[in-house]
């Protein structure tokens, strides 16, 4: 049967690119939007934010998407340098970095034909994220597009040992480390679960109360700018940070207690950066990272020292797979009652 024309609807088609990066899923939009406002990328978030909101909850909440869908919208960037920039979306709002995207966003852009130059055995691409300018390489050969790698914006240990009492649980001892977004890190072994055993929703309920338990007790900041300086999630670990041939696993609970089904690329180089600075890696010494919920890998690595600001940090190399899941064209009628999405948890 041939495909059926668009069915009855009204006002603007949004057209839509579906990839997964480990099985997080990454909706691409390409066209239907309006244009965005704003002289820079971050700026360009705070207008999404205010102004276009109803259009993330259309594409990320049901029936068109899920609790747990992820998005990324293509913007012009003010960074010469730049090739495309991007704003990503989740079921709570807007993020600053997002790797899993990255990775997916790089193969993408080579195969759609927005990059200037290609190159083999790898072509390179500049992601301009709200966070700042990630360098992404993607292998290209014989027309055919692979792995991807990204070096991240600086990347730092906010601080360490930090104590903060979790109702339930009592005090809480954990890291607080940036990797274009700021994330909790503390082992699940602490509450007695294990990130690639226990139930999900266990491990959910503890992360959440986590986040909840710093965003309330801990006074965050960041050098570049107050837009960064927000606490995204909490990532369970299994505990494993000192360098090992071995995988290491986590789970990442981040935004509205939405699960990340990847090992989670902003969080693996947090992550990386949190070890380099307690002395446990190397420069170029490279990390496998498991994702507690799928088993998908990627590595990491840090590859330059640097500075943020005050703090010392570290340039961070993730590596990991995307792969196409579909195509898909969304529209609305204005007598559904549902038309503008809705999320059961």
């Amino acid at each position: 049967m041939e495909f059926p024309k668009l069915p009855p609807h009204d006002g603007a088609v949004l057209s839509v690119v579906d990839m997964h990066t480990g099985g997080e899923p990454l909706r691409i939009i390409i066209s239907g939007y309006p244009d965005v406002a704003g002289d820079t990328v971050l700026a360009k978030r705070r207008y999404a934010r205010e102004h276009l909101d109803h259009l993330r909850k259309l594409l990320m909440f049901e029936p068109r998407g899920h609790y747990d869908m992820y998005g990324a919208l293509l913007v012009q960037s003010e960074i010469a340098e730049a090739d495309i920039g991007v704003l990503f979306m989740h079921n709570e709002g807007y993020s600053t970095m997002c790797g899993h995207a990255v990775i997916a966003l790089g193969r993408f852009a080579v195969d759609y034909g927005l990059v200037k130059a290609l190159t083999s055995p790898e072509t390179q691409i500049n992601i301009h994220c709200p966070c700042g300018l990630v360098k992404a390489f993607v292998e290209y050969s014989n027309g055919k597009t692979g792995a991807v790698r990204f070096h991240s914006v600086p990347a730092f240990a906010f601080a360490t040992d930090v104590k903060v009492t979790v109702p339930g649980y009592g005090e809480v001892t954990l890291d607080i480390s940036y990797g274009g977004a700021l994330y909790a890190f503390v082992s699940a072994e602490r509450f007695g679960m294990e990130v690639s055993k226990s139930r999900t929703r266990d491990l959910v309920e503890v992360a959440t109360a986590v986040t909840s338990a710093v965003k309330s007790q801990v006074k965050l900041h960041h050098p570049v700018s107050e837009d960064l300086a927000f606490l995204y999630g909490t990532i369970l670990t299994d505990g494993k940070d000192a360098f090992s041939d071995e995988p290491t696993a986590n789970i990442c609970v981040f935004a509205d207690a939405q699960v990340d089904r990847s090992p989670t690329g902003s969080g693996v180089t947090a992550r990386i950066a949190l070890q380099y600075h307690k002395g446990l890696i190397q420069l170029h010494q490279t990390r496998s990272f498991k994702s507690g919920t799928t088993g998908a890998l990627f590595t990491g690595k840090a590859v330059q020292e640097t500075m943020c600001g005050d703090f010392k940090a570290v340039v961070v190399e993730v590596a990991g797979h995307a792969y196409y899941s579909g195509v898909a064209s969304f529209t609305l009628e204005n007598d559904d009652t549902l038309k503008n999405g809705f999320l059961l948890r």
